[in-house]
């Protein structure tokens, strides 16, 4: 089956997170045909989303992590739980952790319950469920974002029990998810409705918005979609208003200046320092002090290495322009003195 518009989807939406600062290493892409080759793409190496042909979704820096045959459902639920076997390198792993907020994307054909992978297997709803409870059992995520454009996607969600999970879905149980628009010259829809309207909201943004996941939740209109778009929040316990979009579908990477190589660390703890507000008053003057100690401590050990070498800079004064019996002789004195006192203090 040429399924060209859902690796379109999927594509334009992994183009949407690094645009909007989640880079390769923390992307886990996986496309279960490779439309860019087929011979039915009368536009080889190239995949668009829109009829006019000004986006190549395939083009630089696609990194694509399992690929035709390999996107089986036995490795997608490998991917979410970590049980991967010894030889699967590190780039197709998903290193999350309890501190993690993940964004899952599916889109293909499905119907009551299930999703269909390569159109000879499926994802049942009870198999999404255990797995995401694995992932909680193991600490894989903080909070975990579910977005499903395929047919009667909200009935993918049904069997879910873990806290932390917030789950949308592109139509209802018993409605069709609808492609946006056909392009006559590759002779197929090229774009799901659902999924070319979230690309439309997250257009008008970039890395620094604070628009919230309420925001992009009343976006969808069912004229619009022509189908009713669903979300299951009861397992979710913040406010959507209060969550930027950006926690899922992008990231803010500090950038910390430093004056030379010496000073750096110094450096970063103050520029990581925030400028003081209200309370926060005490902790900056307390980062300050800490700062200020850690100079004096460096100042004092390099004194203290001065004033330890300083006897040997006098005794050289003392031998310049001495002959070399003359040096000897210090020497052997010095060696004498000194082992006379050690013998002492052994006694």
């Amino acid at each position: 089956m040429f399924n060209y518009r859902h690796m379109a989807n999927t594509l334009s939406l992994y183009r949407t997170v690094k645009r909007l600062g989640i880079p390769d290493e923390r992307i886990i892409l996986m496309l279960a045909d490779d439309m860019a080759c087929n011979p039915r793409n009368n536009y080889p190496a190239q995949v668009f989303n829109n009829e006019n042909h000004q986006l190549n979704l395939y083009g630089d820096n696609v990194e694509v992590d399992y690929r035709g045959y390999e996107v089986t459902v036995e490795n997608f639920l490998r991917v979410l739980t970590g049980r991967h076997e010894s030889a699967v390198p590190r780039s197709k792993r998903l290193l999350s952790d309890e501190g993690s907020h993940i964004l899952l994307y599916m889109t293909g054909h499905g119907g009551d319950e299930f999703l269909k992978f390569q159109d000879n297997e499926e994802l049942q709803s009870h198999d999404l469920a255990d797995a995401v409870k694995q992932m909680k059992e193991k600490h894989r995520f903080k909070e975990l974002l579910i977005m499903v454009d395929t047919c009667q996607a909200a009935t993918l969600f049904s069997q879910l029990q873990s806290p932390g999970v917030l789950a949308i879905g592109s139509s209802m149980k018993g409605e069709n998810s609808y492609s946006h628009h056909l392009d006559s010259d590759i002779g197929v829809s090229v774009v799901d409705r659902f999924t070319f309207h979230t690309l439309a909201f997250f257009e008008k943004l970039n890395m620094y918005s604070n628009a919230s996941l309420n925001s992009l939740f009343n976006s969808y209109d069912p004229s619009m979609l022509l189908s009713t778009a669903y979300y299951r929040m009861d397992l979710y316990k913040r406010a959507l208003n209060e969550v930027p979009v950006t926690n899922f579908f992008g990231s803010v990477m500090k950038t910390i200046h430093t004056d030379s190589a010496y000073t750096g660390f110094l450096a970063a703890h103050n520029a990581e320092t925030p400028l003081p507000i209200g309370n926060d008053i005490v902790d900056d003057v307390m980062l300050q002090n800490e700062a200020s100690a850690r100079r004096s401590n460096i100042e004092e050990t390099k004194e203290a290495q001065l004033r330890s070498h300083g006897w040997t800079e006098a005794l050289l004064e003392q031998l310049e322009g001495k002959n070399s019996d003359v040096v000897v002789m210090y020497g052997l004195g010095t060696m004498g003195i000194l082992l006379a006192i050690s013998t002492w203090l052994s006694m």
